[in-house]
């Protein structure tokens, strides 16, 4: 059984427009990716949307759950932006639909497209963690896996921490 990577935007997917200055979405990197990494695993991407999750309303929140219901694969990575990855990962613990299928939301700090980037590192973790952990939404980043109801971003030291 093959994984499905839904992608709904962040920083992971976000490039430097030289002409406006800023970070913006032209498409995602994935491909580029997981053919660099060599992944064997067989791989389903679906493209949700491309957006910073400052800019998510419980609407895309919507639309990534009936993305996740409706894929014919249990087990699901979403690529996410990390300032509302837990806030996601919470709404997604609430569906219904969803029992049963395993999900780990993951995302960056830094851009794949820029030096440094810990991009490939935690998808490569998320690809591997969506194996083995059991049915349930979790979040995977800064090497650890957390569940999705569980967590929030420490915006002091710019990781991810457990609720306790």
């Amino acid at each position: 059984m093959g994984i499905r990577i839904i992608i709904t935007g962040g920083t992971f997917d976000k490039g430097y427009d030289e002409l406006k200055g800023e970070l913006t979405f032209k498409n995602t990197h994935l491909p580029e990716i997981l053919e660099q990494v060599r992944c064997t695993q067989p791989i389903e991407l679906e493209i949700n949307q491309l957006k910073d999750s400052l800019d998510m309303a419980d609407e895309d929140r919507l639309s990534i759950g009936k993305s996740c219901a409706l894929s014919p694969e249990t087990m699901i990575v979403i690529t996410h932006g990390t300032d509302t990855m837990d806030k996601t990962a919470q709404f997604l613990d609430g569906m219904d639909e969803l029992k049963g299928k395993t999900i780990v939301m993951t995302g960056a700090m830094v851009p794949y497209s820029f030096k440094h980037s810990d991009a490939m590192f935690n998808l490569g973790a998320s690809i591997m963690a969506v194996q083995l952990v059991g049915p349930g939404v979790f979040v995977c980043m800064n090497g650890r896996v957390f569940s999705g109801n569980r967590v929030f971003k420490d915006r002091e030291q710019g990781v991810f921490q457990e609720i306790v």
